[in-house]
């Protein structure tokens, strides 16, 4: 692979100035919809870390560093730094294209508080992209770092088949977009009895993209592989935070590098894409970020993204400790860069809503509503590379793409199409106005202009994606991204409204991922009471666990 050169043409930085973004006033069901708040300072609700209440917080900039502060009346001052890189904060504010309009049948219909009247609510902006479906809390790790698992946690939480199917069913009734993707989860979703049948039992229940996420212990078995593959399974997020075996010992308390590079390899036999999941620990792993970007490049054809995920804080930490161990997203941008020489931090990087334009445009084409990333900017951020699987150059999209004002066209032009019934030709018209964007001259090596269309297509479309017509249909790509999952130090309430990524429980509701998981902790009470007492300590993998004061998140 090759840093690209100081000569990269600079593309427009912001929007035009009489662009108009697709804002909706109220929700399907009628609750009104505030626009995203932008630019510093600004006010917004959080949480008390101690008693969890809504409180008023202030987000503001401090020695080019984004800070939140907060006061509660009872337990006092708390602050928090939200980015490190104040100018990629208010870029990532630019490109947002506006809110979605929640689901037309949410559970809680007259809900006025967010985060506590949940399951979705009529005040959600958004529907869901990504499920996410707990199938046990057991494990066959004990890391330090997981607060989720069943021997920490005194009881044991695995629902039955017949539960994993109404909660599938909850997803896929959800209007006007049908849950489509989901993601097995815990605990260690693939030690549950019935892992195999539940992937098919997705799979034949009309869910297009079925995942696992795993600490790849099991798929390193290649038997195992095969037969997940065989039961309908199609992506693993592979749990991957580093490239040297004392990473592992000090976040999951034993060696497992080999492990990790085994289950690679079985998946690439399986034909089952992964998405490498590194928990990222200030101090502890954050300088091995380019080595497991170059552990991605190496394995681009079967590893397709890499989601950097910067540890949450789940119990108490001190204003030091916690300022010198928050690792932003800003930070994961900047070491991407720095360690990699690939990428340049202010022109590559975007937030996931970024591409809401052409989710909108594929649904006026297809006229019908498809999964649509309405999520707020600061949840996540991340920039393609376009590959070269055989010489290893890997080149930003940002390089050669005029993205920002292709996106920008391309969501006036869904505007248009959706009132349109020329459908063929206005498809035709939206793909021939992306060649003007395009920049051949900054491209990889081997990348036309058609080939990079099929590559919009095979992103958009399974069958004709890395897995369809041998793989040769679309270009390498690997989406280099972060998501920070919300803690209670740096809880924003608009981020809650506007998730993306939610689960599914055994009583029938549905949950953003910061609100089962973090601030009012929907989990502990779901799992709580659709489990049993666990009598006695639960077999796991033996270790060494060194202690880190820090909490992950279920899935770290």
């Amino acid at each position: 692979m090759r840093a690209q050169s100081a000569a990269a043409p600079e593309f427009p930085a912001a929007k035009r100035p009489d662009f108009k973004i697709m804002q909706p006033e109220i929700t399907r069901t009628g609750a009104l919809i505030h626009e995203l708040p932008k630019g510093l300072p600004k006010s917004t609700q959080s949480l008390c870390p101690e008693c969890v209440k809504v409180i008023s917080a202030l987000i503001f900039e401090e020695k080019g560093k984004v800070i939140m502060e907060k006061t509660c009346s009872e337990h006092g001052y708390f602050r928090d730094i939200i980015s490190s890189d104040v100018q990629l904060y208010l870029k990532m504010e630019q490109w947002q294209f506006g809110d979605n309009r929640g689901v037309a049948n949410p559970a809680i219909v007259n809900a006025q508080n967010c985060p506590t009247d949940c399951g979705l609510c009529s005040i959600h902006h958004s529907h869901t992209v990504l499920a996410n479906i707990d199938l046990t809390n057991r494990c066959n790790l004990t890391c330090p770092v997981c607060f989720a698992n069943a021997n920490t946690a005194g009881y044991l939480y695995e629902p039955d088949v017949a539960t994993i199917r109404k909660m599938l069913q909850t997803l896929r009734d959800e209007k006007p977009v049908a849950g489509r993707v989901v993601q097995f989860s815990g605990g260690e979703p693939t030690v549950h009895p019935n892992f195999f049948e539940i992937c098919a039992m997705a799979r034949d229940m009309g869910f297009t993209h079925v995942q696992a996420a795993t600490n790849g212990i099991l798929m390193s078995d290649l038997d195992f592989a095969m037969k997940a593959a065989e039961n309908g399974l199609q992506n693993i997020y592979l749990q991957f935070d580093g490239v040297t075996d004392d990473i592992y010992l000090k976040i999951r308390g034993q060696a497992l590098l080999e492990t990790k590079l085994r289950a690679i390899e079985n998946c690439r036999k399986a034909g089952i894409k992964i998405c490498l999941v590194p928990t990222i620990v200030k101090g502890v792993n954050d300088h091995q970020i380019g080595d497991i970007v170059r552990v991605a490049l190496k394995n681009i054809d079967t590893v397709t993204s890499i989601s950097f995920q910067p540890v949450a804080f789940t119990g108490r930490i001190n204003r030091k400790e916690l300022e010198e161990k928050r690792f932003t997203l800003a930070d994961l941008a900047h070491s991407v860069s720095d360690q990699t020489g690939i990428t340049e931090v202010h022109r590559d990087y975007f937030p996931l809503s970024f591409v809401a334009p052409f989710s909108r445009l594929i649904s006026a084409i297809r006229g019908e509503e498809v999964p649509t990333l309405t999520c707020h900017t600061n949840c996540a951020l991340g920039t393609y590379l376009f590959v070269n699987e055989h010489t290893g150059e890997a080149v930003p999209v940002t390089r050669f793409i005029d993205v920002g004002g292709m996106m920008q066209d391309l969501d006036e032009l869904a505007r248009k199409l959706s009132k349109s019934r020329i459908k063929f030709l206005s498809k035709l018209k939206a793909l021939d106005s992306l060649r003007r964007y395009y920049r051949a001259d900054q491209a990889p090596s081997g990348l036309t202009f058609p080939k990079f269309l099929q590559t919009l297509q095979g992103m958009t479309d399974k069958k004709y994606g890395r897995n369809g017509h041998d793989g040769k249909f679309t270009f390498r790509t690997l989406l280099v991204a972060g998501m920070h999952f919300m803690d209670s130090y740096n809880y924003d309430v608009e981020r809650v409204k506007r998730c993306v990524i939610h689960y599914a429980a055994p009583n029938g509701k549905i949950y953003p991922f910061c609100a089962y998981n973090a601030g009012p902790e929907f989990r502990h009470k779901i799992e709580k009471k659709f489990s049993v007492p666990l009598e006695k300590p639960l077999h796991a993998t033996k270790g060494a666990a060194p202690a880190i004061k820090i909490g992950g998140g279920c899935n770290d």
